[in-house]
């Protein structure tokens, strides 16, 4: 299990990595949205957020909607490379197909 890359391993950025990488390569998803759907609290997403952030495998956009500022969330090409190769791992782990 140590050939998993550990900044996707944690449950909450595994999550959000797999949300993101349903998403088109040239789509993103706004924070709150994303809050919603995996049910995280903004602190807890933001804190995994950057830690995804910083690996750089999440591209973080603040931007304003009039006054309204909101944040876009989306995978890199190394987030979704690294994403594939962590389910390609979890695979061959469990017996599977890649």
């Amino acid at each position: 299990m140590n050939d998993l890359d550990p900044i996707i391993h944690a449950q909450g950025r595994l999550r959000i990595t797999a949300a993101l990488a349903t998403l088109h390569t040239d789509e993103s998803i706004a924070f709150p949205r994303l809050q919603e759907l995996l049910a995280m609290t903004a602190g807890n997403l933001s804190t995994h957020v950057r830690k995804l952030e910083d690996a750089g495998y999440v591209d973080v956009q603040k931007t304003h909607r009039g006054r309204t500022p909101i944040t876009y969330l989306a995978l890199t090409k190394q987030g979704r490379r690294a994403f594939e190769d962590y389910t390609e791992t979890l695979r061959s782990f469990l017996g599977g197909q890649p």
